[in-house]
């Protein structure tokens, strides 16, 4: 995966901003919305658009398109900065393969340990309880 490629296929569109900014907000448009179309990326392969889709799709569109906004600052530039950062985030954590899991099977000693350990625990519970006069 290479980000400058990606970081090239994404779009902007600047809108008006909702929030602290004063008489301000209601002239520039600061809040910044990133697209990404994923079907269309070139910069990604098939297996990795394959797993971005499974892993996404809770945040894809119909169309297969990842928005994100972004209007913490009032920068617009500030803005298109960290709406970068977190679509990174995004594509890197869920780019991440979880290993396969092997199956072990406990060694003797362990099973041994806790046969014992069961056995102590049994004979404490044991002497807990009233003695049988026959």
């Amino acid at each position: 995966m290479n980000t400058e490629n990606i970081v090239k296929e994404l779009n902007f569109k600047a809108i008006r901003s909702s929030g602290a900014g004063g008489q301000h907000v209601n002239k520039t448009s600061s809040k910044i919305e990133l697209t990404f179309d994923l079907e269309n990326s070139e910069s990604l392969s098939d297996s990795e658009k394959a797993l971005l889709k499974t892993k996404l799709s809770s945040k894809l569109t119909n169309d297969n398109l990842l928005i994100l906004f972004c209007e913490e600052t009032r920068s617009q530039h500030r803005n298109k900065d960290l709406a970068i950062k977190k679509f990174i985030d995004i594509i890197k954590t869920n780019l991440i393969r979880p290993k396969k899991r092997r199956k072990t099977k406990p060694s003797k000693a362990a099973i041994k340990k806790r046969i014992e350990t069961k056995k102590k625990t049994s004979l404490k519970k044991a002497l807990r309880k009233k003695p049988k006069f026959d």
